[in-house]
């Protein structure tokens, strides 16, 4: 759903871009510079409870996804390394988010099972990922579902930070319960797309195993 934004925010941060390109800076330096800022962001202040300043250091280098795509466009760097590089250290990236949510409800935020809740959406999106990456390792597509990336990232990131807003200005820690319910909705919405990939597979695998048959009979 957020992808229709992303030409948006590319033209946004183009200038940035090129201003690394002038100064000599690689693509996949930005993005390696990127997810070290997003799991820094994560993992050390998430577990700290302090989740408003975790956001906006994560929102600083989050950016980075389409800023190195647009300077190896622009500067005929693209690569297969460079989509294999992006791709990896994005599953970095996403893992320290929830890893750090994780470490909050096991620290200060004192809730197994929100811990739990945290992990399971880390190992979801994961395997959200590994579908597709693997259905298209063997020549199928499985770009379907309800939770892309983008969506998730986007909605835990925004729901957390306001959330420590709201409870900063006096509301109290009720506010927080917010984080919780939107790691369900997430859980809910990665399993629900990995069941729709490995049935969108399903059905090609079906029909390439039976053109295999066919031509050996």
């Amino acid at each position: 759903m957020l992808e229709r934004f992303r030409q948006f925010w590319t033209n946004i941060w183009a200038p940035l871009g090129d201003l690394f390109l002038r100064w000599g800076i690689s693509p996949n330096t930005v993005t390696f510079v990127g997810t070290v800022g997003v799991s820094a962001g994560a993992l050390v202040f998430f577990p700290q409870g302090k989740l408003l300043i975790g956001v906006l250091v994560i929102t600083a280098f989050v950016f980075s996804d389409m800023i190195d795509g647009y300077m190896a466009r622009k500067s005929g760097q693209v690569s297969t390394f460079g989509a294999f590089w992006d791709s990896t250290l994005d599953r970095i990236g996403d893992a320290a988010i929830f890893g750090g949510l994780a470490m909050f409800y096991v620290g200060p935020g004192d809730n197994s099972w929100y811990a739990a809740l945290a992990i399971y959406c880390l190992s979801m999106g994961s395997v959200t990922s590994y579908a597709r990456a693997k259905a298209e390792s063997l020549g199928m597509q499985a770009k379907v579902g309800i939770a892309e990336r983008a969506d998730r990232l986007v909605a835990i990131l925004v729901i957390t930070g306001l959330a420590d807003i709201v409870n900063k200005l006096g509301v109290g820690k009720d506010a927080l319960q917010a984080i919780p319910v939107t790691l369900g909705a997430l859980a809910v919405a990665n399993t629900v797309t990995v069941i729709q990939r490995v049935l969108v597979v399903r059905e090609q695998a079906i029909v390439i195993d039976a053109a295999r048959a066919a031509s050996e009979n």
